[in-house]
């Protein structure tokens, strides 16, 4: 009886800690019920996932390589791992309280600090706007070469993206205008990530980023065809018409817009948003807004 509740106490305290990030408990737990299930696969993944998110990229890959059966999973996991080991080694980088930034090549030393600078000003706007402050430190990356950009191949029309880091043009530093609202516009994803462990549809994500960075508020609708419901839930990057992908973030913007309007309360917008970590989308909306995906679009058209 008393091992049955030791581990269940390690499940309860495992689970906890890895929804809220916790990385250091999340793992004293997982170790613990590794020592009773050390074939376990869910939890050899949990505890690669975790040794990943804390940077421990050497680690992750030693403990991948150690262990028998491998999923996809843990394919990804090392290839990522090996991906930013290499990263870490061929780039510059500085740091501040909240983030480090690596960069490719030779950028002015003031591009560098300024975007630090316009980091921890949004960091500190993002954690009232949410009430939430994340537990670990994000990092950017200033890119010059498509080696550095992330996910891989890419349609023109993208310029920054978030996947685990902000990834941006060293030149879009160049311009103040453009950039700050793109640092706003990353960060609040990497903000959403944190809050709801990446279990938020595409068009909140994206309408959530763009009501905070305030860049296309006032942009008219764009030419062409309303967009399905499926196009919205999808990763906007994989969409190689620029003129499509303007109609998805136009509608995403005026969808969650239409939230604020049904309730103007950012307290019960960001408790709606944190809802999406246990709860399905539409579940969340008509708990929250009496309204479901479908009739937003419907509203919007």
């Amino acid at each position: 009886m008393a091992e049955f509740k030791r581990h269940e106490a390690l499940v309860a305290e495992a689970t906890e800690c890895l929804e809220s990030g916790d990385w250091a408990c999340a793992e004293r737990a997982v170790r613990g019920l590794l020592c009773d299930a050390p074939h376990d696969s869910n939890l050899q993944l949990h505890l690669a996932g975790i040794l990943y998110e804390q940077e421990r990229f050497e680690e992750c890959i030693r403990f991948i390589d150690s262990i028998g059966t491998k999923t996809p999973d843990f394919s990804y996991l090392k290839t990522k791992s090996a991906q930013l080991i290499k990263e870490r080694e061929e780039l510059g980088f500085e740091g501040s309280m909240h983030f480090r930034v690596e960069f490719e090549g030779h950028p002015s030393k003031s591009d560098v600090m300024e975007a630090l600078a316009v980091l921890e000003v949004a960091y500190d706007s993002l954690c009232h706007l949410f009430d939430f402050r994340p537990e670990n430190k994000m990092s950017l990356v200033l890119h010059k070469s498509s080696e550095y950009q992330g996910l891989g191949p890419r349609p023109e029309w993208v310029a920054a993206v978030f996947d685990g880091k902000l990834r941006v043009p060293v030149e879009m530093m160049r311009y103040r205008e453009v950039y700050r609202p793109v640092l706003f516009h990353e960060l609040t994803h990497s903000f959403v990530r944190a809050m709801t462990r990446a279990k938020v549809a595409l068009w909140i994500n994206e309408g959530i980023a763009q009501v905070v960075d305030g860049s296309r508020t006032n942009n008219p609708r764009p030419e062409g065809a309303a967009p399905s419901l499926q196009s919205l839930t999808e990763p906007f990057v994989k969409e190689p018409s620029e003129d499509k992908a303007l109609l998805l973030y136009w509608y995403s913007q005026k969808m969650v817009e239409r939230l604020l309007a049904r309730n103007p309360s950012f307290v019960h917008f960001r408790e709606f948003v944190q809802s999406l970590r246990k709860m399905e989308t539409d579940d969340a909306l008509e708990k929250f807004y009496g309204v479901k995906t479908s009739q937003l679009l419907d509203e919007v058209k």
